[in-house]
């Protein structure tokens, strides 16, 4: 295996150690969005694919799909966590912008977005744009920290010596967004997650 790809790997694990050191247990809050977005049907489609966590969930779990980011940095560190486990091939990487994609209208059956509402400067343009990709019937799966996952998130980026993102949309205001565009919507949390799953009402 590549040394890049086993390096990559060494660092992924010393952050998760980090978060669990503070209670966090990044496997089960992935797994916590996962059981509560089944059933997944059809085409999926990741928004925000970041370093590919979620990416590498759905891919364990046996689904192929399609996810995008903005930056072509993030998708090389996703390309290699995929590697180290060998699911390279069960996601299909693009670089797109979330306001503006070239996705098909309607072409997907499941829509997730995790941990990427709370960056967006312009949420209300990519929840557009999601609701524009999603088929008839199918179901949008959102889900961003909670309260007390924010406040874990600044205390460990704090002790790196960074700064950690708050968004101008919070999951709540999105899932008053969607209702009033026609969706029904259905929420769930977890210690530090919260989990919307939106459908388009028939």
């Amino acid at each position: 295996m590549d040394a890049k790809i086993i390096e990559n790997h060494k660092r992924y694990l010393e952050r998760k150690a980090l978060f669990k050191k503070f209670g966090y247990d990044v496997d089960k809050e992935r797994r916590f969005i996962l059981e509560q977005a089944e059933p997944v049907r059809g085409r999926i489609l990741e928004a925000g694919t970041g370093k590919g966590h979620f990416s590498l969930v759905l891919a364990k779990a046996g689904y192929s799909l399609v996810s995008f980011d903005i930056s072509a940095e993030e998708q090389a560190v996703a390309r290699m966590n995929l590697a180290y486990f060998g699911f390279e091939k069960a996601v299909d990487l693009r670089v797109e912008n979330g306001e503006k994609t070239s996705f098909v209208s309607g072409s997907f059956n499941t829509v997730f977005s995790v941990n990427v509402l709370h960056h967006l400067q312009n949420a209300y343009l990519v929840l557009d744009e999601l609701r524009r990709v999603l088929s008839p019937e199918g179901k949008l799966v959102l889900a961003d920290f909670n309260e007390a996952g924010f406040r874990l998130m600044d205390k460990i980026h704090g002790l790196e010596g960074n700064t950690h993102s708050g968004g101008k949309v919070s999951l709540r205001q999105a899932g008053a967004y969607l209702s009033d565009k026609g969706f029904f919507v259905r929420n769930a949390e977890s210690a530090y997650q919260c989990v919307l799953i939106a459908g388009k009402r028939q």
